[in-house]
C-alpha cells in the first residue's frame, strides 16, 4: 500500500463543501499570524519542524490555533464523503471491526448512546464547534487568558476529531481514492499525528485503530 501526499493549500484557497461552517480566525489577530506561520512552515515539507512551538509563543495559543485548523480540515475532508457516510452504509460509528464509538458529551447526553456514524459525527462536530465558539475556552481577543482547563478540553477535542479520521480511513477509504482525495487526507492526518505526538495530546490507546498507519506515516521522519 503506498501513500501519496500533497501540500495543503493556503487558508481559504479551497472551495469545496464543508460539513459544518468553517471556523475563521480573525485576520490581523495574533492567532491569524500564528496560523500563517504554521502554513509557511508546513510548506517547507518538514512536518516535525512545522508542529514545534515557535520561539517565544504561548503553548495554549499554539494548540488553540492548530485545533481550529484541524477542525476545519476534518470538516472539509468529511464534507467530501457525506454522500457515502449514510445511516444505511454506516449504522454504527466504527473504525474497523474492533472499534465502535458511542456518543456522550457529558452535558446534553450523559450516558453514551449507540448511533450511526453520520449522527455521531454530527454530534461530535457540533460539540467541537460549540467549544471553539466559546470565548471563555478559546479566547480570540489579545490579552484574554486561556482557562486553567484549556489543555484538557483541547485534548478531548483532538481525541474526538481523531475518531473522524479513523472512521474515514477504515470505512470510506475507497471513496476517498475514487474522489482522488487520498493525498489530501494523508497529509492532513500526518500533520495531525505529528502535532499530537509533539505535545503528547492523545493517549496511545486512543490511537490504536490507526496504529499501523501511524507507524507507516511517521517511520520515514524519525
Amino acid at each position: 500500500e503506498s501513500f501519496c501526499f500533497t501540500a495543503l493549500p493556503a487558508v481559504g484557497s479551497r472551495s469545496s463543501k464543508t460539513f459544518k461552517p468553517k471556523k475563521n480566525i480573525p485576520e490581523g489577530s495574533h492567532q491569524y499570524e500564528l496560523l500563517k506561520h504554521a502554513e509557511a512552515t508546513l510548506g517547507s515539507g518538514n512536518l516535525r519542524m512545522a508542529v514545534m512551538l515557535p520561539d517565544g509563543e504561548d503553548l495554549n495559543e499554539w494548540v488553540a490555533v492548530n485545533t481550529v485548523d484541524f477542525f476545519n480540515q476534518i470538516n472539509m475532508l468529511y464534507g467530501t464523503i457525506t454522500d457515502f457516510c449514510t445511516e444505511e452504509n454506516c449504522p454504527l460509528m466504527s473504525a474497523g471491526p474492533k472499534y465502535e464509538y458511542h456518543w456522550a458529551d457529558g452535558t446534553n447526553i450523559k450516558k453514551p448512546i449507540k448511533c450511526s456514524a453520520p449522527k455521531y459525527i454530527d454530534y461530535l462536530m457540533t460539540w467541537v464547534q460549540d467549544q471553539l465558539d466559546d470565548e471563555t475556552l478559546f479566547p480570540s481577543k489579545i490579552g484574554v487568558p486561556f482557562p486553567k482547563n484549556f489543555m484538557s478540553v483541547a485534548k478531548t477535542i483532538l481525541k474526538r476529531l481523531f475518531r473522524v479520521y479513523a472512521h474515514i480511513y477504515h470505512q470510506h477509504f475507497d471513496s476517498v481514492i475514487q474522489l482522488q482525495e487520498e493525498a489530501h487526507l494523508n497529509t492532513s492526518f500526518k500533520h495531525f499525528i505529528f502535532f499530537v505526538q509533539e505535545f503528547n495530546l492523545i493517549d496511545r490507546k486512543e490511537l490504536a485503530p490507526l496504529q499501523e498507519l501511524i507507524e507507516k506515516l511517521t517511520s520515514k521522519d524519525r
